[in-house]
């Protein structure tokens, strides 16, 4: 991949592709009339010299650019309370949100609120029409920047902020939360260690497959995360084994990408597990969802075989749904992936409010079989131990 395949996209939103393009920050600050951007980031990113070059860039432009840092890998609503009082102090009109998933939503999420009033970020849960509730009129334009190819959520229109008081991941929704425009420039992710480029992919994965696998009526997003896992099937490994490939870089952005284009769709109980098991244990998305899919797809296989066949066939495996459990099991093998939740200190002792928590989660609505919690907790108690049994 060269400079010479630059390429821009209008789908879902403004997208500017390819090596070297985050030298055009500015240009996409101007162009979304932010004149004094508050560039949110996590605290390991803000110590990159990417993060001050690209502060240099913006400053050199003549904006007027300040960092706020403060976000956890699963951040809460204290995250985004900071951001927008930093919002606020700054006079700030616009966001580059840069990162991860946290950045990302933190980022979003903060353009959102920060200039609403008397409206709380959990009034913004995405149920009903709560959306609704927010002055679109001050919401602030975001410029989105991922620097791992897994939550896509650059392309997003909702952001996972944990309600630490009620130990849950909650949905927070509103259509002008998707960003103006968003840079997907494979240099900013070459730096990314090789377990969290494997775990990132692998959510770039489970965003896919459930959107694929979901019962409800989208065949363009269909198509879009049948496309995105071929994508992952061919340039995950190389991604983890060598960093430094800029093709294999781009080609997972732009799976995470398709993966939270595709979601539209819905996802499913292995998102239904994660949010709330991510919200009690800390524990890192991607990884959940990597550990939990194969026992989500044997719990759902009834209901989604036919569809895994016609996939395994499209990905050039043997065309049953065993041959691509078996290409699940061998790529998580392949990439690090830990074959179970206790080995990453999740145990059983709250199994059950894991169960009653994810039948809760908006996620589960769109699982091909409805599951009661007794069901989840099942497949939860199933991953801890690595035991891949029929729900």
């Amino acid at each position: 991949m060269t400079r010479e395949t630059w390429v821009n996209w209008n789908y879902p939103t403004a997208i500017r592709v390819g090596i070297g393009r985050i030298g055009e920050l500015a240009a996409a600050c101007r162009e979304s009339n932010i004149a004094a951007p508050l560039l949110v980031t996590d605290p390991g990113l803000a110590k990159l010299p990417m993060i001050a070059e690209m502060v240099a860039a913006c400053a050199d432009d003549g904006l007027a650019v300040k960092i706020f840092s403060d976000v956890k890998p699963n951040p809460n609503g204290e995250n985004v309370a900071h951001g927008i009082e930093a919002f606020r102090a700054g006079k700030h009109d616009g966001v580059i949100a840069v990162g991860g998933g946290s950045g990302l939503d933190v980022g979003k999420t903060v353009a959102v609120m920060a200039g609403q009033h008397d409206l709380a970020i959990w009034d913004l849960e995405d149920v009903g029409d709560n959306w609704k509730r927010a002055d679109a009129s001050r919401i602030a334009p975001i410029i989105a920047v991922p620097t791992t190819a897994g939550t896509g959520s650059e392309v997003g229109r909702a952001s996972l902020i944990v309600n630490a008081d009620e130990q849950r991941k909650v949905i927070i929704f509103h259509p002008k939360m998707l960003p103006d425009c968003v840079i997907l420039d494979p240099e900013l992710t070459a730096g990314l260690p090789p377990a969290l480029t494997a775990a990132t992919g692998m959510d770039a994965l489970s965003h896919n497959l459930e959107a694929y696998c979901s019962p409800m009526f989208h065949p363009q997003a269909s198509g879009i995360a049948v496309e995105g896992m071929r994508l992952i099937k061919s340039h995950l490994p190389t991604a983890v084994e060598n960093g430094a490939d800029l093709e294999a870089r781009m080609r997972m952005l732009t799976a995470s990408m398709m993966g939270a284009t595709a979601f539209q769709r819905g996802l499913g109980a292995m998102h239904a597990l994660a949010h709330p098991l991510g919200a009690v244990y800390d524990a890192h998305h991607g990884t959940l969802n990597a550990i939990l899919m194969p026992h989500v797809l044997l719990a759902n296989r009834k209901a989604i075989e036919a569809r895994i066949v016609r996939l395994a066939r499209y990905l050039d495996l043997a065309a049953d749904f065993d041959a691509f459990m078996d290409w699940v099991l061998g790529l998580r093998k392949q990439i690090g992936i830990a074959d179970n939740l206790s080995q990453i200190g999740i145990d059983n002792a709250q199994v059950k409010k894991i169960g009653e928590m994810a039948i809760a989660d908006p996620s589960a609505a769109t699982n091909p079989i409805v599951f009661d919690a007794d069901d989840y907790a099942k497949i939860a108690a199933d991953a801890i131990v690595g035991q891949l049994s029929v729900n």
